[in-house]
């Protein structure tokens, strides 16, 4: 009875040795890196809105944005070691004004940043909000900021014929406040752009838009050109989780190992040892 459980102990430990090698040897070992830094933090919506919120019109908006002095953007979507240009195009729909933010990158080569909406609601309240595009900031990045006061702009938006507003500036011609400086890092880039955001205002996150018209009028003057030639610089890009699996090296060779189970042999006492019998020849006398 001993020796059977005895057998049956080292069978199971051989099994379970085994088990435990082929888990390892046989598992898939994942490592996962995310890229640090997207390229939206780089131009902060919530100091875009409060410059635009203390903006007389649509030109000293595209002022505020380039200042040199304020650095309110750190963008360089083409490489250059150069801040890229913003400028400012608007279209108009009823009780809807869309201004884009648009990076000059090149040579008649233009890239969405983010977009303006302010529209009237059904009570005629005004409403804003900015969203990022797409391909720097990903899928309903959106801020709406309350002010405290309303913004000095929206007295021209709704004069009688208002004319839309249009930059006139492209690659090689720049207005003369503006020159081109370094990019810095991300974390310098936070520490100056804190003092540009009036903090008297309120700045909500959300994922609504809330402008029926503004996705459709976007379409009409959007540009993608970053999209195209510097698609390493879109949000997706940089917010892509790399997956690299590994596998471990193939499994070692594990003998098979004969399992011999030595008896011992009973000792027998010379006192149970078995009398050997002597038989005495008996002589015949003659």
């Amino acid at each position: 009875m001993k020796k059977s459980r005895r057998n049956k102990s080292i069978i199971s430990l051989m099994v379970l040795g085994l088990m435990i090698t082929h888990s390892i040897c046989g598992q898939d070992i994942t490592t996962v890196r995310a890229t640090n830094g997207e390229t939206g933090e780089h131009l902060n919506l919530e100091a875009v809105a409060s410059v635009f919120g203390e903006a007389r019109d649509l030109e000293d908006f595209e002022q505020r944005l380039n200042d040199p002095a304020s650095g309110l953007s750190n963008l360089d979507l083409n490489d250059d070691q150069q801040v890229d240009y913003l400028r400012v195009v608007e279209t108009v729909e009823k009780n809807t004004h869309l201004i884009a933010i648009q990076a000059v990158i090149g040579a008649d080569l233009y890239q969405d940043v983010a977009t303006v909406e302010v529209f009237k609601d059904k009570n005629n309240i005004e409403q804003v909000q900015l969203v990022g595009d797409v391909y720097l900031y990903g899928s309903a990045y959106i801020i709406e900021p309350v002010y405290v006061y309303r913004p000095p702009i929206f007295t021209v938006f709704w004069r009688p014929l208002y004319r839309p507003y249009r930059s006139v500036f492209y690659w090689g011609r720049y207005p003369k406040y503006f020159y081109p400086w370094r990019p810095v890092s991300i974390q310098s880039y936070r520490k100056n752009v804190y003092v540009s955001i009036n903090r008297k205002h309120v700045y909500r996150r959300t994922t609504i838009r809330r402008s029926v018209a503004a996705p459709r009028m976007h379409i009409t003057i959007r540009k993608t050109g970053g999209v195209t030639h510097y698609p390493s610089k879109s949000f997706r890009v940089k917010k892509q989780v790399v997956v690299v699996k590994k596998r471990s090296p193939k499994p070692v060779a594990v003998k098979k190992t004969k399992v011999v189970t030595v008896t011992k042999k009973k000792k027998v006492s010379k006192s149970n040892k078995p009398k050997k019998v002597v038989r005495k020849k008996i002589k015949k006398n003659s």
